[in-house]
């Protein structure tokens, strides 16, 4: 018999150890579920500041359905993959005032995000 107060623990797949699941599923599917068996809440909070990172990067239309497909793929990327990167010229909010950022917000789009408008498109050389 569980205690109710007793948190369900996971071996964390981002963080390597066993600590606290999730309470709930993040998403109503097939991704969804593999986030609620294999990440802890820890690891969990990793993403929302990682997906933070990467909407305001990328200026992404969270009512574009193809933002939502390219937060789809990095999250699996981050998760399951060889764990997503931070855009390649992106620089800590705190740093920003010691380092002049090329071009405003951020340098080139990562492979497959969204195009137009809500995402930089990246200069040609």
């Amino acid at each position: 018999m569980s205690d109710e107060k007793t948190p369900r623990l996971v071996h964390c797949v981002k963080l390597g150890k066993e600590l606290p699941g999730l309470t709930s599923l993040t998403r109503n599917d097939e991704l969804g579920q593999r986030i609620f068996d294999n990440v802890s809440a820890q690891g969990w909070k990793l993403w929302l500041e990682q997906q933070t990172v990467l909407i305001n990067h990328y200026g992404l239309n969270m009512v574009d359905p193809k933002s939502h497909e390219f937060l789809s793929q990095q999250m699996e990327e981050f998760f399951f993959g060889d764990g997503a990167q931070l855009p390649d010229e992106w620089i800590p909010e705190e740093e920003r005032g010691q380092h002049p950022s090329p071009g405003g917000k951020g340098g080139p789009a990562a492979k497959g995000a969204p195009s137009g408008k809500g995402a930089p498109t990246p200069a040609r050389k």
